[in-house]
């Protein structure tokens, strides 16, 4: 078998060697560094899904190819390698599909390969074809790369350009077809070029231009309030420790997008939380630096403007992205920077502490704990109220925090839930927090759950969930206890859509008049949990919370503690009108 390090072993072992399209398809993936591999098994992968262990890649049954792709997603995250997802011709295609929409807008390299029906009903559709569909032109508009194979020849140069548009730039999902026809024919692997990822794609932009360096590094030495912001190509770089050593010697403001937390350590004084909207405000207008590190400043950031941020007139705007179609995307930028985030952050270092002293104290630090006491005092009521029924979930999700280790893994899904889990549960290492942010996807909790304790086992994963959001992939439970992924999740139940139910009432109408928020009270998530082989709790009392926890980190299974939460605390959750307003932008 070829090792794909090494580029001489890379080809074939002998002058001719014949094999089958579905072996070769599996060597193609080895060659591109996959060792996973998701998705619900059909007839049709019979031809190379017999050949992934010989080639050191592990598949992942699961119940719903959506949560097959969120599966891979997770893995992506923390492992930074991509993930293959398998769909069936028909169906199982078109359910991936919809984790393909969430991999698209998460920026996740998963490359989805779906088999469809053989050349001569399909090629063009003859019409009437059993699971006939044209699969490659639906995944266009939510991946970089979408084609089929149609000859055996072209699968090595096809799997390629799959895995080079996923992982070059920005990452995002491809999508590949290929007949199941096509997958049993022979070919002769030694007319046919096979190399190693590192041979067929970009791995590192590198370090950037040095006088841009040197110039960014200039301003920041003179700047009096710098403030630094990380997106998530801090995390896919692995440059959070650089990033923080930066904003450190400068005494700089730090913040980061939703879905770059961890980036920073929650409890850094110079954190500025996302949740503390009018904080995080402050220092960004005030900032006459700022330095915009793997981050295109979508809705969510304001678009890099004001209100959010200050004039761009009046900061001198540092972007660095290996990606140059996010540089300037939304915000204009004087000095772009395509590098990879950690080479430059590194120079950046250097540089820098060449030129100023290290400084421990931030301009206006007392101005901005003040606001930051506001923010806290508006929230209290939230958090001190007392539930008539169940449990505050605002005082779950901060119990839920003192009893998982610092470096846990916490994944959220709902909607409510989620506000009450991002104000409320610090992260405070990198590659530690998972969720759907530019999708908002219901769902991908228990797959995002399951996924990142098969990329990281050692590591505790823990997911709050809404039981509205719960709901979608439950079944993947069974796949959890199956593939022995024990994660905690922990499920707020307030018996109903409770972001809806807030939207309603945000909106000036009756409970009576609101329509389709309700879920059935008689439902037992704990109990589900048991008949799929897992380890069910049930809480109706903050202080059965705890116990529990231990049970179900104890039980060494998958465990589900179904915990019943005041509907009407759920329905007024801190955070609701700055996520309205932020949209307004």
């Amino acid at each position: 078998m070829s090792d794909p390090a090494n580029p001489a072993t890379s080809g074939s072992s002998s002058p001719e060697e014949t094999i089958t399209v579905g072996e070769l398809l599996v060597r193609c993936l080895q060659l591109e560094g996959v060792d996973f591999m998701c998705g619900i098994v059909d007839g049709a992968h019979i031809p190379f899904m017999r050949h992934l262990r010989q080639y050191g890649i592990r598949h992942v049954n699961t119940r719903h190819e959506e949560a097959a792709t969120h599966i891979a997603e997770a893995y992506t995250r923390l492992t930074h390698r991509p993930a293959v997802v398998i769909g069936n011709p028909g169906p199982g295609g078109a359910n991936a599909l919809a984790g393909l929409t969430s991999a698209h807008g998460e920026g996740h390299p998963v490359v989805v390969i779906a088999c469809t029906r053989r050349s001569s009903v399909n090629s063009p559709d003859r019409g009437g074809a059993w699971q006939s569909t044209d699969l490659v032109e639906m995944a266009k508009p939510i991946s970089k790369y979408s084609a089929l194979i149609s000859r055996a020849d072209r699968v090595p140069d096809m799997v390629r350009a799959a895995f080079r548009a996923a992982t070059v730039g920005r990452p995002g999902p491809a999508f590949l077809a290929i007949p199941d026809d096509l997958l049993t024919q022979s070919v002769d692997v030694s007319a046919l070029r096979m190399t190693p990822a590192q041979q067929n794609r970009v791995m590192n932009v590198g370090a950037g231009d040095p006088e841009s360096i040197s110039v960014a590094a200039q301003r920041l030495a003179g700047a009096k309030r710098p403030f630094l912001f990380a997106g998530k190509g801090v995390l896919w770089s692995e440059a959070s420790t650089e990033f923080v050593e930066l904003g450190e010697h400068l005494g700089a403001g730090m913040g980061t997008t939703l879905g770059a937390r961890g980036v920073v350590p929650e409890d850094h004084p110079h954190y500025f939380h996302i949740a503390d909207g009018n904080t995080l405000r402050a220092v960004r207008s005030d900032a006459d630096v700022v330095v915009v590190v793997g981050a295109r400043l979508g809705e969510y950031d304001g678009w890099g403007m004001p209100p959010a941020w200050g004039n761009p007139t009046d900061q001198f705007t540092i972007q660095i992205d290996c990606d140059p179609m996010s540089i300037g995307l939304n915000r204009p930028v004087d000095l772009p920077i395509v590098a990879d985030a950690r080479s430059v952050l590194r120079a950046l270092s250097t540089h820098v502490k060449e030129l100023c002293e290290a400084r421990s104290e931030m301009l206006d630090a007392e101005k901005y704990s003040a606001l930051h006491e506001e923010t806290v005092a508006n929230a209290t009521p939230h958090v001190l109220a007392e539930a008539s029924v169940g449990v505050n979930p605002g005082q779950m999700v901060m119990a839920l925090r003192e009893m998982f280790p610092r470096d846990a893994v916490v994944v959220a899904d709902g909607g409510n839930t989620t506000l009450w889990a991002v104000a409320l549960n610090p992260v405070f290492e990198p590659d530690s927090f998972l969720y759907s942010v530019k999708m908002g996807y219901l769902g991908t909790g228990l797959p995002f759950a399951i996924g990142a304790k098969l990329a990281a086992p050692q590591r505790c994963v823990y997911l709050i969930s809404g039981d509205g959001a719960f709901g979608f992939n439950a079944m993947e439970l069974e796949t959890a206890k199956r593939v022995g992924a024990p994660v905690v999740c922990i499920v707020a139940a307030d018996d109903g859509w409770g972001m809806e139910r807030t939207a309603h009432r945000f909106m000036g109408v009756p409970d009576d008049q609101a329509h389709g928020t309700e879920l059935s009270s008689s439902v037992r998530y704990d109990k589900l949990a048991e008949s799929l082989g897992c380890h069910g709790e049930y809480v109706e009392s903050l202080d059965q919370l705890g116990p529990a926890v231990e049970r179900a980190i104890a039980s060494s299974s998958p465990a589900v503690i179904h915990v019943r939460v005041d509907p009407d605390i759920n329905a007024n959750p801190i955070g609701y009108e700055q996520f309205r307003s932020t949209r307004n932008y």
